[in-house]
């Protein structure tokens, strides 16, 4: 498992019966987690006085219950910095253990020796983005959100990159790698977070046990000759790490050469030891 052990402003300090107790920077959230299948005393006092605490609904869905939290607050993770807020369905607007990843491609874009364009998609609110401009990266940010591009951008000028060559795009991304196959545009490293459904800004439908596989052989169509890395990060179950290793494998590697690796991501958790599962990511590169 690739664990994300480099933080010092988040912390899960404990999970138990569907639900982890968190600290982002000062505040302590309690959220839903569906991988929690285990039962344990709840002995750390902040359980019961968190700063808010998100109650599934089984209906589906839920909702926030406040105490004392702002509705925005920063976060650090090295010489990066993000803007978090709590929005409908659970989220802060930050995936933690996504941090394993970024420093990952940022060993791999200050190993080059030479300029690395990267293209991040489904890139959210860009912390992959902002790790990949801080090595040095020129980066392409698609998301299909007007709202998450700008949230994304506000990331950028905290973590000190409002000049970096970033291009930020609102886009369906399987239409913006299609118009970059026909203007012969390519790219030395992509990234992907795609999501297990969504909806593109004309409301084009993405299923992504239906979609995946045709769209990374599309995206090898923009990776250039000379390519570092290609990276997937994967929330959905049925998308295990001998699944994203095989589509990668078979998909980049006959044309590109090189290998792949994929794993579980998880959290460390403070409180018992613990890792947390937090979905898996497939690796490529030229080592």
């Amino acid at each position: 498992m690739w664990i994300a052990d480099g933080w010092n402003d988040y912390e899960v300090i404990d999970c138990s019966n569907g639900e982890k107790l968190e600290r982002w920077g000062e505040y302590k959230l309690v959220r839903p987690d569906p991988q929690v299948l285990w039962d344990t005393p709840k002995k750390n006092p902040a359980w019961k006085k968190p700063n808010a605490h998100y109650h599934r609904s089984s209906k589906g869905g839920g909702e926030w219950e406040f105490f004392d939290l702002p509705k925005q607050w920063q976060i650090h993770y090295k010489d990066l910095s993000f803007n978090l807020q709590p929005f409908n369905f659970k989220h802060t607007g930050l995936f933690p253990e996504q941090a394993t990843n970024w420093d990952w491609f940022s060993d791999k874009i200050k190993k080059a020796g030479r300029p690395v364009k990267v293209l991040n998609l489904f890139a959210y609110t860009g912390g992959a983005t902002c790790a990949a401009a801080k090595a040095g990266a020129s980066v392409t940010h698609v998301d299909a959100s007007k709202g998450m591009v700008t949230w994304a951008k506000e990331n950028a000028a905290l973590s000190g990159l409002s000049d970096a060559p970033i291009r930020w795009i609102v886009d369906d991304c399987v239409k913006f790698v299609e118009r970059e196959m026909r203007r012969g545009n390519k790219y030395d490293a992509i990234i992907m977070d795609p999501p297990s459904y969504g909806r593109g800004p004309k409301g084009e439908i993405w299923k992504i046990e239906e979609q995946i596989y045709p769209f990374i052989k599309l995206c090898t169509q923009i990776l250039s000759k000379e390519a570092v890395f290609f990276l997937i990060n994967s929330y959905t179950t049925g998308l295990q790490p001998a699944v994203l290793s095989y589509m990668i494998g078979t998909a980049i590697v006959p044309e590109f050469g090189g290998s792949v690796e994929a794993q579980e991501v998880g959290l460390p958790v403070s409180g018992n030891g613990l890792v947390l599962p937090c979905g898996a990511s497939g690796r490529w590169s030229k080592k």
